[in-house]
């Protein structure tokens, strides 16, 4: 069974007020770094979900971690605010790092080479 409009609803709620919350955090706490909300899963029941959080550029993922694990019941509770006319209770938040954009960022470099952009390269050989 798909998703209902209302999890498809909900979810696109939470990921744009949890990029808000962590924009901000950014500001102070990873100077220089953007993070971002890449997807939001929510459970039937609205009582779960899953966040795929993204950091670039990012030195140590497990510090990243670490900070978004300490500070989850704060941002919850903001989140809570936020949300309140929209659900009776905040769904219990298990965060995910996505690294596809580290991945985008080793491709892109792995493709320029040593300071050669092989793309360049190829379109000048034709």
């Amino acid at each position: 069974m798909g998703e209902t409009t209302r999890q498809i609803r909900i979810q696109k709620q939470l990921q744009q007020d949890l990029a808000e919350l962590y924009q901000a955090e950014a500001k102070t706490a990873f100077k220089g770094s953007i993070i971002s909300i890449t997807k939001v899963r929510i459970t039937s029941d609205l009582m779960d979900a899953k966040v795929y959080i993204s950091a670039f550029p990012l030195k140590d993922k497990t510090v990243f971690m670490e900070y978004i694990d300490a500070n989850a019941s704060r941002i919850k509770g903001e989140l809570g605010s936020r949300i309140r006319h929209q659900m009776r209770r905040v769904p219990n938040i298990e965060y995910i790092f996505d690294d596809s954009l580290d991945y985008v960022d080793e491709i892109d470099k792995a493709l320029k080479g040593n300071g050669v952009d092989l793309i360049k390269e190829s379109k000048n050989k034709k």
